[in-house]
């Protein structure tokens, strides 16, 4: 038993070592008088490291019925969330990240994944009457430098961003003094940082928050083709490591992830999507899918082509967020940019609904390519409505999208199917019907 990784007085450490006691279990077969005369400690020590490691097995604290009613010590796990320091973005995720479980959040780069990893360690400082968890958070790198000085210029923003929180109470907060930054480049170093180091920062009740960024670097050098099997245990054992934690601290682990490009259909299929949908997959495969509570996806929006001679419009460029699952959500997206005060949603108006019109004529599109090479005629007849829809809704300024209507038009293929990556030619808004 490693006792140093347990919140214990060092005095008590080195007596349990000098007592050679190497397992709970020998702890608690011995009465305090015991203790006290073998370790030569005081009531006080010995007390307390009942209470510590008794905790240890207990995992989940107890709570009264009177408790959950009154929802006195916290609110529900079910129903608090974690704000991502955005009204829209949190109407997104309905109130935010949930405070138990795994939440992966997978894109490509320059898409701002580290920017709402940064953000989520700024907003768990807030109180809980501002979406916050009066808490600070752990940022563990795995491959790039900790952003330091983007961190400082959020902190510095931090009034422009969060216009719901007085004043005062942002001054009081001394957001820099709350975020722990661990580096771990390879497994051993990640291993020891969430066994030892981060399992006494949330003993502690120090943060509330877990930062990945990003769980794929770990694994691109260390396994090759064909270490798949002792790849998946390890992702397996760190996703049961990282779930124990986030449940009996409650929580949030956020794991920033990398994407890769669909190099065949089947690929794409064993992780939950089809070619029509996307040309990048989340990295990691199915094994670490199982893992998670909530799958996010950020992306680039292309922009418009300008016309000769206009001004542009486009301040920032624009993102979207989108859920690929969650127990507790429907598949949905909300466009959001990165600027300076921080990751800003944007409502479906102006510059956001023609990112939406962009995004939606390019599902479209890629589900016109996959249902004109399967033989369902029902799908068939779906797309095509859903896209007769978008066309009369354009034409008119229908606010409106039918995105929902277009996810369950075609389900994820069940059988492989040879989708080529021919170009369609389209002018203005017409698919050719």
């Amino acid at each position: 038993m490693d006792w140093d990784q347990f919140d214990l007085n060092p005095k008590v450490i080195a007596a349990l070592k000098k007592a050679d006691i190497k397992s709970i279990k020998e702890v608690l077969n011995l009465s305090g008088a015991d203790l006290q005369r073998l370790m030569k400690l005081s009531s006080a020590d010995v007390e307390c490291l009942l209470k510590t490691v008794s905790r240890t097995l207990r995992k989940n604290c107890m709570l009264t019925a009177l408790q959950l009613y009154q929802d006195k010590d916290c609110l529900s796990s079910q129903c608090q969330k974690l704000s991502l320091g955005c009204s829209v973005l949190d109407d997104l995720l309905k109130g935010g990240i949930p405070l138990v479980g795994i939440t992966e959040l997978a894109g490509e780069s320059s898409a701002g994944k580290t920017q709402i990893g940064l953000q989520l360690c700024l907003c768990v400082q807030y109180p809980y009457r501002y979406g916050g968890l009066e808490s600070g958070a752990v940022y563990i790198c795995t491959e790039d430098a900790f952003p330091s000085k983007r961190l400082q210029q959020l902190i510095a923003q931090q009034h422009k961003l969060r216009a719901d929180v007085p004043p005062e109470i942002i001054q009081k907060i001394r957001f820099g003094n709350s975020i722990f930054v661990e580096h771990a480049a390879d497994l051993d170093t990640f291993h020891n940082c969430i066994t030892k180091r981060l399992s006494l920062l949330l003993t502690r009740g120090t943060v509330r928050l877990v930062v990945i960024d990003s769980i794929a670097a770990l694994f691109r050098c260390e396994f090759g083709a064909s270490d798949s099997v002792l790849k998946a245990r390890y992702l397996q054992t760190f996703g049961a490591q990282l779930h124990g934690l986030s449940t009996r601290f409650r929580t949030p682990i956020m794991c920033i992830n990398q994407v890769t490009d669909a190099v065949s259909e089947s690929e794409a299929v064993q992780c939950g999507y089809s070619t029509a949908d996307s040309r990048v997959f989340p990295a990691l495969g199915i094994t670490w899918a199982n893992q998670l509570l909530m799958r996010l996806m950020v992306s680039r929006v292309p922009q418009p082509e300008p016309t000769p001679g206009a001004v542009s419009h486009h301040p920032a460029s624009v993102r979207t967020l989108r859920v690929v699952f969650a127990p507790h959500l429907p598949p949905s997206f909300c466009c959001y940019t990165v600027r300076l005060e921080g990751v800003k949603g944007m409502n479906t108006t102006g510059t956001a609904i023609r990112a939406a019109w962009l995004l939606l004529e390019e599902l479209i599109v890629k589900r016109l390519h996959f249902t004109l090479r399967t033989n369902n005629p029902n799908s068939r007849i779906k797309v095509a409505s859903v896209a007769k829809d978008y066309c009369t809704s354009r034409e008119k300024g229908n606010r409106q999208l039918p995105v929902h209507r277009l996810h369950t038009a075609v389900p994820t293929c069940s059988s492989p199917a040879s989708v080529s990556c021919c170009k369609q030619e389209r002018h203005g808004h017409n698919l050719n019907l």
